[in-house]
This record gives structure tokens, sequence and C-alpha cells, in this order.
């Protein structure tokens, strides 16, 4: 789950330049951020010099090259060296020390926990994320993405069956039949927010859905057996 910040950031910095780090260089320049990003490939900084502010061949664990770029001068560091830890650790304190924001990809849960300790704000391990979404959604029929809020509760978009088109949601009584709350309703056109129970379901809609991921992954195999 990642966290809620309580402000907007625009100075960045991107340590390490593989696919996570040039998504996430490529994505923040394209929000119109001021972006730095660091790797010792030059061929991954050529690669990444047309989508962002600035790029450069550096090795952001030797000392004293975070200073000489202005470290401070940065918000938030986005440390993506996951496969090496011990450049992660290292990258990581020193951006705390300078008083940033610190994101960092993780290789595992134990690095993730190293890094945690050593006061990273955010870690991510991206592999381990989609892992549980694709083995949610394999095994779920009609669920579209799913989303972790909290352990064991999750938001899901499903897709609804057919011949549930032009019943009403009161009708159809999801949260008392299935245990799980309706919030948004979508379809091509429109997007009903907190539906009322008079809201009518139409052919082709989908549901965003709220609740624990037990009772969800029941409720998309019921209606998954209806169609």
């Amino acid at each position: 789950m990642f966290k809620i910040f309580e402000k907007s950031y625009s100075q960045f910095l991107v340590i390490g330049l593989g696919r996570f780090g040039m998504e996430v260089t490529r994505t923040l320049y394209e929000l119109g951020k001021d972006v730095l990003a660091i790797d010792i490939d030059e061929e991954k900084i050529n690669e990444v010099v047309n989508y962002s502010t600035h790029a450069i061949i550096a090795d952001a664990s030797e000392e004293g090259v975070l200073e000489k770029i202005g470290l401070r001068n940065f918000e938030v560091a986005i440390i993506c060296t996951s496969n090496n830890l011990e450049v992660s650790i290292l990258t990581t304190m020193l951006c705390k020390q300078a008083g940033l924001f610190v994101v960092c990809k993780a290789k595992n849960d134990k690095h993730k926990k190293v890094l945690e300790k050593i006061g990273a704000d955010q870690v991510l391990v991206p592999e381990a994320e989609i892992g549980h979404k694709v083995a949610t959604m394999l095994t779920s029929p009609r669920l579209s993405d799913v989303m972790e809020l909290t352990q064991g509760y999750v938001l899901a978009e499903i897709a609804l069956p057919p011949d549930w088109g032009g019943k009403s949601l009161l009708e159809l009584d999801i949260r008392k039949k299935y245990g799980v709350s309706v919030l948004i309703v979508k379809r091509e056109n429109d997007v009903i927010i907190n539906p009322a129970g008079s809201t009518i379901i139409k052919n082709g809609d989908y549901v965003i859905v709220g609740g624990e991921l037990g009772l969800i992954s029941k409720f998309t195999k019921k209606i998954g057996d209806l169609t």
C-alpha cells in the first residue's frame, strides 16, 4: 500500500535506471516535474536524457557525489538500485540525512525491512505486489483490477453479469448478499460515485467495490457462475 502524502512534491532525484527507474523518470518529467536521473551506465543516461530535466553518469554511492549535485536542493529521492543492496542502503542513508523524503525499490521483503529500519519513508517490492495482483485476478472471474488498501481489505473493479442489466442496486442487494460495498458504478460515458440504491445497472457496467479480499473473491466467483 502506498502512503498518502500531505503535500505535493516538485523536485525529484532518481537513482538507478532499470525499467522501474526509467518509468518513474519518464512519468515525473511528463507531469512537468524537475527530475535529475543518475546511473553509472552511459547508455541508460543517453536513453533517459530526452525525458528528464538533467541526467548524469555517476556512482551515487561514491563519497561526495550526491553533495556535489546539490542533494539538499531536492525534495524526494527515488532509489531504484535494488539489485545492489549496498548502494541501496548507503544512498538511502545519505538522502535521509539530507532531509529528503525517500522512496526505495526493494528486491524482497528482507531488503524492505532493512530499508525501513534505516529510515526509508516508502519501500516498494514491485514484483511481489504485481504477483499478488495477477494471482488474485487469475483466480477471480470478472475481476478487472484490484488494489490492496490494508492487509486483507481491497478495492476491486468488477464486470457485472449481463443479466443484471435493468436491475437497481437496491434490488441486487449486493452488500447484504455478498458482504461487499459498491462505491462506484462505471459505464462507458459516466461514473457514478457513491451510487444510490435506486441506481439502475446497465449492460456493460463495472462496479468498484470495497471489502475483505476473501469476500470479494467469493463475490466474483458467484457472479462468474451466473454468466
